[in-house]
């Protein structure tokens, strides 16, 4: 039986671990249990956080035990790495609501039945911390001199740092320390961008505990231009499908640079490594091939596999010319939307196409909206039912995002 380390390595998920021949062979002779944590600060996961949910994949498949680890009580003050200001300050039904949402989505790829995972949400501990206790138990721990030396403080310094974020690596690693007595986790997970959290936490167990546990952490995903996978001009890939449809989830992973199919059918898919390999070796037009099965194997995994079907159909019609299929997804407006008309920049926000007025008008500036196969030129175009053909328009968005408007 191959090891989980070693799968982990083969297929480019490992950036760094503590102890790594001690805890490859660890992972080699006993079900280990482990945990990642997600903070709760939106309403769905997105394609970045479907590599953490890999790993557990990949680690439950073997045999481990995984703790997905809702951020309920760290949310409440948010991690300060990679930000160069202070996080929003969500509520705590915001929070709430959300981590009941990561719930939901976790539990369509991390089987807890039968004790088999756990899901847990540090809310349930932190929310009712004695601050003296928790200074003198774990405060007594931590060298402030060797925190500031850490990227996720450091960067802060110049524009200010507050004793709120300052807080956020004890909470943290008090989540291993609660999770190793509560559940003999002996392992952390997570992106590389979190490794001083993860020391933090895995010092401590170690240090109160006296027994031995690890940290690993993995690559975070970036294109080969550079930007962060599962970001894109027009925002976040999510893994709800009210927020990011099948089709544009697809199309999304269908739209990747060449350079990077490779790395993201090891990274995102179950493809034996050998596939892997073979599709990524693919040259010039075959490698629409490799796109094709990197796109449909990961919506199936997230949306399932009727709507990938779906998604890959629409997508194939649309690149062949065949624009009126009924898989492009779509939205049906009242027919007296348009018998008033409608302004094209409050129809892109309407169907989601933009965000805001400014978005739509930027891109309508740069020629990225068409209307049947027609430029629209002026942002104060007005839609109207002389528009539609056959009850249906069509607009684009760029080269290659497509939505259909359809009268009810």
């Amino acid at each position: 039986m191959t090891n989980v380390y070693d799968i982990l390595q083969e297929r480019g998920y490992i950036d760094q671990s503590t102890y790594e021949d001690e805890l490859r062979e660890l992972l080699g002779k006993e079900s280990v249990t482990f945990y990642v944590g997600f903070d709760a600060t939106a309403d769905s996961l997105t394609l970045g956080h479907f590599i953490q949910i890999m790993v557990m994949m990949h680690m439950q498949k073997a045999g481990h035990r995984p703790i997905a680890l809702l951020g309920g009580g760290t949310t409440m003050v948010g991690d300060p790495s990679g930000r160069t200001d202070m996080r929003k300050m969500l509520t705590k039904e915001t929070i709430d609501h959300n981590a009941s949402k990561f719930k939901e989505q976790l539990s369509r790829f991390i089987d807890f039945d039968d004790d088999k995972a756990i899901i847990v949400n540090n809310a349930d501990w932190l929310m009712e911390l004695n601050f003296l206790e928790f200074m003198r138990e774990v405060g007594v721990h931590f060298s402030v001199n060797r925190m500031l030396t850490f990227d996720c403080y450091k960067n802060r310094l110049e524009e200010g740092l507050t004793f709120f974020e300052f807080s956020y690596m004890l909470m943290q690693s008090y989540d291993y320390l609660k999770l190793y007595r509560d559940y003999n986790c002996r392992l952390e997970v997570g992106g590389s961008d979190q490794w001083s959290n993860i020391l933090g936490g895995y010092e401590l167990v170690r240090r109160l505990e006296n027994d031995k546990v690890y940290a690993m952490t993995f690559k975070l995903l970036s294109t080969a231009s550079g930007i962060k996978m599962g970001k894109t001009a027009a925002g976040t890939i999510w893994l709800d499908p009210e927020k990011t449809s099948p089709y544009e989830f697809y199309q999304y992973l269908r739209n990747s640079d060449d350079r990077d199919v490779e790395k993201f059918l090891s990274l995102l898919t179950f493809l034996p490594m050998d596939e892997v390999k073979r599709l990524g070796s693919l040259q010039g037009a075959e490698i629409n091939k490799a796109k094709e099965v990197l796109a449909f194997e990961v919506t199936k995994m997230v949306h399932g596999e009727k709507e990938a079907i779906k998604a890959q159909e629409a997508s194939r019609a649309l690149f062949e010319g065949d624009k009126s299929g009924d898989s492009i997804p779509f939205t049906e407006l009242k027919k007296s939307t348009f018998e008033k008309g409608i302004g094209i920049l409050d129809l892109l926000k309407d169907v989601k196409l933009t965000k805001s007025n400014s978005e739509g008008r930027r891109l309508v500036e740069q020629g990225g909206i068409t209307i049947d196969d027609e430029k629209v030129e002026d942002i104060n175009k007005i839609i109207k039912l002389d528009d539609f053909k056959d009850g249906k328009l069509l607009i684009r968005k760029g080269k290659k995002v497509y939505h259909q408007i359809r009268i009810k």
